[in-house]
């Protein structure tokens, strides 16, 4: 079949891609459906978003080719159809992160506020698990934590994270994660430690950027 122009075609299919990625709350869902398959009603809760609306969304990134759905009893489930689509993300996250000067002004004030210390690499806190010289603390909820985790890390959520400083003894150091590199619980349970005297850091990135680079993932019995 002839095609007039097929460069502009694919060009087209193209913008529709980056079109889908074009929206913060679509950015949203592409992170959390890094972590695991959820369905429209759960991700809804997670974005506090109505269910029309979030549905609309991932229509969008369907459509996309990002996602795949499959439906369990009266739920369709969502995922990514692989890791191409967290890819675009950080793709995105880069050149914002480099030319922005707003991305630049919030990093600085809110961010660094609460954590300017180098972070932890995938490959450095492998080795310091290995060695057993850290303690590791995944601050997400417990539903994320049990879609899959770090091997050995143990399941702290920020707002637990006061009654159970007693558990996290001071003479390793903590490394605490969350969803990804700008996920704001990790930095607030950073901050929170160091406060009462703990040695603590971040990992660079997240629980979707772990399972994308091949490193080993724990899945909650």
């Amino acid at each position: 079949m002839s095609i007039r122009n097929p460069k502009q075609k694919l060009y087209e299919q193209f913008a529709i891609v980056a079109k889908a990625l074009g929206h913060p709350q679509r950015l949203e869902l592409i992170e959390h459906l890094a972590q695991g398959p959820r369905s429209v009603e759960a991700l809804a809760m997670k974005l506090g978003l109505p269910i029309a609306n979030v549905s609309q969304h991932l229509q969008t990134l369907r459509r996309a080719g990002l996602l795949s759905a499959e439906r369990d009893g009266k739920f369709v489930n969502y995922r990514l159809v692989d890791d191409s689509g967290l890819a675009a993300f950080a793709s995105v996250r880069t050149v914002a992160e480099r030319h922005l000067a707003e991305v630049d002004r919030i990093v600085r004030g809110y961010f660094e506020a609460r954590d300017d210390m180098e972070p932890v690499t995938r490959q450095e806190l492998a080795m310091r698990m290995r060695d057993g010289l850290v303690t590791v603390i995944d601050v997400r909820p417990p539903d994320e934590f049990a879609l899959g985790h770090v091997p050995g890390a143990i399941n702290v959520p920020l707002g637990d994270l006061p009654a159970r400083l007693a558990e996290l003894g001071k003479d390793r150091e903590i490394v605490a994660y969350c969803r990804g590199p700008w996920c704001v619980m990790s930095f607030e349970a950073v901050a929170a430690l160091r406060s009462h005297g703990y040695a603590a850091r971040r990992l660079a990135d997240g629980m979707p950027e772990w399972r994308a680079a091949g490193m080993p993932v724990e899945v909650a019995a």
